[in-house]
């Protein structure tokens, strides 16, 4: 198994680069960069408050790669705006450039804001780390154990009636969940029961620790509430089918005749094998809840985390901070995938990459 890992952890580098390189191309190929933002906010401070009102279009790149709308900078404040944001030196250059800092953890500085892409992806971190392992704890609490009680007790009237609302469930997407919630529990138009927004109260530093305790949950319920309700049917229904394949086999009519009990056929023999299924979605579960999900539960509750700084980067262009989230998301996807592969070994030790 140790030459295994090797292998996988060798295989990450050039996967990454893959990823790095195909990025790059369409964020550089893509209109509206940080230059002709940057160049449309020096024309429009120029022109005075009169005419700002007026209708105007993004710069762009024109022929001979000048700037269309530019017109109005001197071809020095245009070259100095380009190697501000590193744009006076080649596409090659500078991702090479850009792959021999991330080497060193270096993601640079955002344009925008400011403040190097290192701290600013540390601070927003814990709220992203703190909704997704609760919204992923709840998820897996009330799917796997569900999806077992429908297996067992395929067919009954609890299966088809908790069918039904996994079926909604599913189909409603979770920004829709989110907004409901919004309008009916946080002061939309009913009941302001939860806040509206944010992650902790102002006052959070002066409250007791069971104060801080509460508030933190009372903060998180509605976003907790939508990102689990739109994200456990599917892993239920998993669960159920992957249950009710093993239950057919002939090994567990064996144990049966051998005078087991159910929980011992089931607990004993069933859950190791239907298991396995589950444990090989867990990267793809975990990043699609972390990194897909409940980047747009941040956006819709604000909650300041990086699926919000990923959405602002993208919408300003600005570029250090895209890749910089980019390679910290794509680096915990590969290494969620190598312990998905190592938890087949633990769960059915016949399983053995290493020979494969």
């Amino acid at each position: 198994m140790g030459r295994y890992i090797l292998k996988r952890l060798a295989l990450m580098l050039p996967t990454l680069f893959l990823i790095l390189l195909a990025n790059f191309i369409i964020v550089q190929t893509a209109p509206g960069g940080p230059v002709e933002q940057q160049i449309s906010l020096i024309e429009q401070a120029n022109k005075g408050d009169a005419t700002a009102v007026a209708p105007s279009s993004t710069p762009t790149m024109g022929n001979g790669g000048k700037y269309q709308g530019s017109r109005g900078l001197s071809e020095e404040m245009v070259k100095a705006i380009e190697a501000q944001y590193g744009f006076d030196k080649p596409a090659p250059e500078r991702f090479w450039l850009m792959l021999k800092n991330y080497a060193h953890l270096d993601f640079g500085e955002s344009f925008f804001k400011g403040e190097p892409v290192i701290d600013l992806i540390l601070a927003k971190l814990p709220v992203s780390i703190s909704l997704g392992l609760w919204s992923t704890l709840l998820i897996y609490l009330i799917a796997i154990p569900l999806g077992i009680y429908k297996a067992i007790h395929n067919g009954s009237t609890m299966d088809k009636a908790t069918a039904f609302l996994l079926a909604v469930g599913h189909a409603i997407p979770v920004f829709v969940f989110g907004v409901i919630l919004l309008v009916f529990f946080a002061g939309g138009s009913y009941w302001q029961i939860f806040p509206l927004q944010g992650l902790v109260s102002e006052n959070f530093e002066q409250l007791s620790f069971l104060g801080k305790v509460k508030d933190y949950f009372w903060h998180l319920a509605l976003p907790l509430l939508a990102s689990t309700i739109g994200g456990f049917a599917g892993l239920a229904y998993l669960t159920k089918f992957s249950f009710l394949e093993e239950l057919g086999k002939q090994y567990v009519l064996t144990a049966r005749a051998k005078g087991l009990s159910e929980n011992q056929v089931l607990y004993g023999h069933v859950f190791r094998n239907a298991m396995l299924i589950i444990i090989a979605g867990i990267p793809a579960a975990v990043v699609g809840i972390f990194f897909a999900a409940n980047f747009i539960i941040e956006i819709i509750f604000n909650l300041d985390g990086l699926g919000l700084l990923g959405f602002e980067a993208i919408v300003q262009r600005d570029y250090p901070v895209i890749f910089g989230t980019l390679f910290i998301f794509t680096v915990v996807g590969l290494v969620l995938q190598l312990i998905s592969d190592l938890s087949y070994h633990l769960v059915d030790p016949r399983i053995d990459f290493e020979s494969r």
